[in-house]
């Protein structure tokens, strides 16, 4: 037996632990791995068991790991980050001249797509897979070898290659449209029904930040309606059932064909808005990914 595996701990405590020690919870620990709180706990105390070490402080109001314990957490994670992004490279592996670009699926189905067909115009040899998603980058191992999202949202370790600008304003469909006298003045906003994207951490945009940086003294808060994914607060407002807010970049072909207005005159600049992000292992693919960057940039600018 190698001498190395005669000190490692059992390995099936390690991702219980590892869990354990980033959320501070057995129960949040659980329930991302799809086990029950007392099997973490077994786990956890078996692990301390081996090394004769605590691990944990147990409270009532929760478990917080020990010195001991955040020293090794910061080892295991970073071990298990390893192995996960060396699977992620060998599963990577891509037929020649393909490319996967991961986007969110809003801009993936009102913008990238309307777009494609000019990439394979110019460059017939690569294959652009698109992967939609709602899903943050740094929330899930991905396969992908460039990413685009809303740069404010997790991204992990993968590395920034630019960002793009992008400008917010209220959007709603004709008929919601009827009964209001626009332009509306954002003081009345907090009569209508307002649609919202609801998440945690909430790394997009929400109303009250879009009226602050507008320059209003309103808040509307939690007023409105709440949904958990931006395609569905935009399907909302395509359906009548109050205002968004926009994303220009999104929302411009259905601002162009009449399916959507703009109910207020006033919008939002953000300037480092869409974030484009490069795996690791996508330098295997080197020009074929270099032609799609300095299209997205020609594209984003």
């Amino acid at each position: 037996m190698h001498s190395s595996r005669r000190t490692l701990p059992p390995l099936a405590t390690l991702l219980p632990f590892e869990a354990s020690c980033r959320l501070e919870s057995f129960t949040l620990a659980a329930e991302e791995l799809g086990l029950t709180q007392g099997a973490i706990s077994k786990q956890i105390r078996f692990l301390e068991a081996e090394l004769g070490v605590t691990l944990f402080e147990r409270r009532n109001r929760g478990v917080f790991p020990t010195e001991a314990g955040r020293r090794f957490g910061r080892i295991v994670s970073d071990a298990l980050s390893e192995i996960a992004m060396e699977t992620q490279r060998l599963k990577a592996r891509r037929r020649p001249g393909e490319v996967v670009l991961r986007c969110q699926l809003c801009e993936a189905f009102y913008w990238l797509m309307p777009r494609l067909s000019s990439f394979h115009r110019l460059h017939p040899d690569v294959e652009v897979r698109v992967s939609g998603s709602i899903e943050a980058i740094g929330e899930a191992a991905a396969d992908f070898d460039i990413a685009i999202q809303t740069a404010g949202r997790r991204h992990g370790s993968y590395p920034l290659v630019f960002t793009a600008s992008d400008e917010v304003f209220p959007v709603c469909s004709p008929s919601y449209a009827e009964a209001m006298k626009c332009p509306l003045p954002l003081s009345a906003l907090r009569d209508e029904r307002l649609l919202a994207h609801r998440v945690e951490p909430q790394d997009w945009m929400d109303w009250d930040d879009f009226l602050r940086q507008s320059g209003s003294m309103v808040r509307v808060g939690s007023k409105g309606r709440s949904f958990d994914s931006y395609p569905l607060v935009l399907q909302a407002a395509v359906s009548g059932q109050g205002i968004a807010l926009g994303w220009r970049r999104t929302v411009a072909s259905m601002l162009a064909d009449g399916t959507l207005l703009r109910p207020c005159r006033e919008s939002v600049i953000r300037p480092a808005e869409i974030a484009v992000y490069l795996c690791d292992h996508a330098v295997e693919h080197r020009r074929e990914v270099a032609a799609v960057l300095a299209w997205l940039a020609q594209e984003l600018a």
